[in-house]
């Protein structure tokens, strides 16, 4: 550990906590609603992403709380597998119950702010620190004791809820952005379904067409490579990168290595329309601004004539009629998947191109202000994590971190 002010106190995490709690060891049975149940997954980026977490029923939930209920102030930590070592809060006004590999963490208000202590646990510090610790069996994790003992660092309650404060001022900004791209991704759609969808006649008339999703797009495989976190070579684009929402946050995508012949074959291109078919089958995106990345073999790219023709695709993507059809398609198989020709399979009523224009028209702005919204939180989780080892070390003051957030909030 690195050496902070003299003001500040070094304390073991359990005896600054009224609880840490570990999970049921089972594993929850999950429904489509009802309370969340947070797993290593839901929790990667420090805050408890909800939009890509499982339910479980009343039932599970109480069953699962029985030793402790997550509330606002608790923190969720990951302990085992590729995401553990991350804690996130419980978000306020929320029904959550601890998946499996997790643990509940009650800080004791008096002692410690929850904001600040989560700061801690998800610095550079703590990190390198946690992957010392691993209890050395084949999966990495970290045992209770362990996280019992691990070291906190305390100045005083007031700097402790400036610096939670200054951070935290980041994080609801780019909260912000979220609901601002939440809410212009469901009028795209919303705009689609009044466009495209309204009609009661199967096959409306002027110029529209019944055909199949293949007359308007050809597939192609992804490319199969190991991710890298190293900053080297493009993006590589998987489906556990393409959010509940069917956006993609750019920067959290791995990278690899790839030859020069491959990179001009699997390169994406702006207007590109990927499905999954497998992992998630019939999940998508679309790429919405030119970036140097390619996709994975998991998914399908779908290359149509023009923009416009993408988005109206991937507006049928995202329709009720399409995952009516794609899980149809998956027939119930054990091992869920879809591949290129079923993928394009889908019945539709394909509307003149200048249709199709029209509607690209009237979503631009909207899709502009989604991106835009995006590309700012990239930037803001950037200047955190930047300003975050430096606050707590202390080699930063608060009152300059304070003036770097107000500029750019």
């Amino acid at each position: 550990m690195e050496k902070h002010p003299p003001n500040w106190r070094w304390m073991p995490l359990d005896s600054i906590c009224i609880g840490i709690y570990d999970c049921p060891h089972s594993t929850p049975k999950l429904t489509l609603e009802g309370p969340y149940v947070a797993r290593t997954q839901d929790v990667i980026t420090g805050v408890f992403r909800s939009d890509g977490a499982a339910h479980v029923s009343q039932e599970t939930y109480k069953d699962r709380i029985k030793r402790a209920e997550p509330s606002y102030g608790d923190l969720l930590y990951s302990r085992e597998g590729t995401y553990f070592g991350i804690a996130a809060e419980v978000p306020s006004g929320v029904q959550v119950c601890l998946g499996q590999r997790m643990v509940l963490i009650r800080p004791d208000a008096a002692h410690v702010d929850h904001r600040f202590l989560r700061y801690w646990l998800n610095s550079p510090v703590m990190s390198a620190h946690v992957h010392g610790q691993r209890d050395g069996s084949v999966a990495e994790r970290l045992n209770l004791p362990t996280i019992r003992a691990l070291p906190i660092p305390l100045p005083d309650s007031r700097e402790q809820r400036r610096i939670a404060m200054a951070l935290g001022a980041l994080d609801d900004k780019i909260a912000v952005n979220e609901r601002i791209a939440a809410t212009a991704d469901e009028l795209t759609h919303a705009l689609f379904t009044r466009e495209f969808l309204a009609s009661a006649t199967p096959v409306p008339q002027d110029g529209w067409v019944s055909g199949h999703l293949s007359d308007i797009c050809s597939t192609q495989y992804g490319y199969t490579a190991s991710s890298s976190s190293e900053p080297v070579g493009p993006k590589f684009l998987r489906v556990k990168d393409i959010n509940k929402r069917n956006w993609v946050n750019w920067a959290d995508v791995p990278y690899c290595e790839i030859s020069e012949r491959d990179l001009e074959k699997y390169q994406l291109s702006l207007g590109d329309v990927l499905v999954a078919r497998m992992a998630d089958p019939g999940k998508s995106a679309i790429v919405e601004e030119s970036t140097d990345s390619v996709f994975a073999s998991y998914l399908v790219r779908l290359k149509t004539p023009s923009l416009a023709h993408s988005y109206f695709v991937w507006g049928f993507l995202k329709s009720d009629a399409y995952a009516d059809y794609a899980e149809s398609a998956r027939g119930g198989s054990v091992q869920a998947n879809m591949n290129a020709k079923v993928i394009v399979g889908a019945q539709l009523s394909i509307p003149p191109v200048e249709v199709m224009q029209q509607y690209l028209r009237l979503i631009a702005p909207v899709r502009q202000r989604l991106t835009l919204a995006l590309r700012e939180s990239q930037s803001l989780a950037a200047l955190r994590d930047t300003l975050l080892p430096q606050l707590m070390s202390g080699r930063l003051r608060v009152k300059d971190a304070e003036k770097i957030v107000e500029d750019h909030t």
